[in-house]
């Protein structure tokens, strides 16, 4: 249980593209990478603030 084949990532991948349009999608993934892109800056600023105070 829990384990995604290829048939079905594939499957889920088709009902999503249906469901959003590609245009959405993009802009969704773009969100994506700029979160992510924040939270790894934020992440690495707390980081080298930490080991400034050791």
């Amino acid at each position: 249980m829990g384990g995604l084949g290829l048939q079905e990532i594939l499957l889920i991948a088709a009902v999503i593209f249906v469901l959003f349009g590609s245009k959405r999608i993009s802009g969704i993934m773009k969100g994506l990478g700029n979160g992510i892109r924040e939270f790894t800056e934020a992440k690495n600023e707390v980081e080298e603030d930490s080991e400034e105070t050791l």
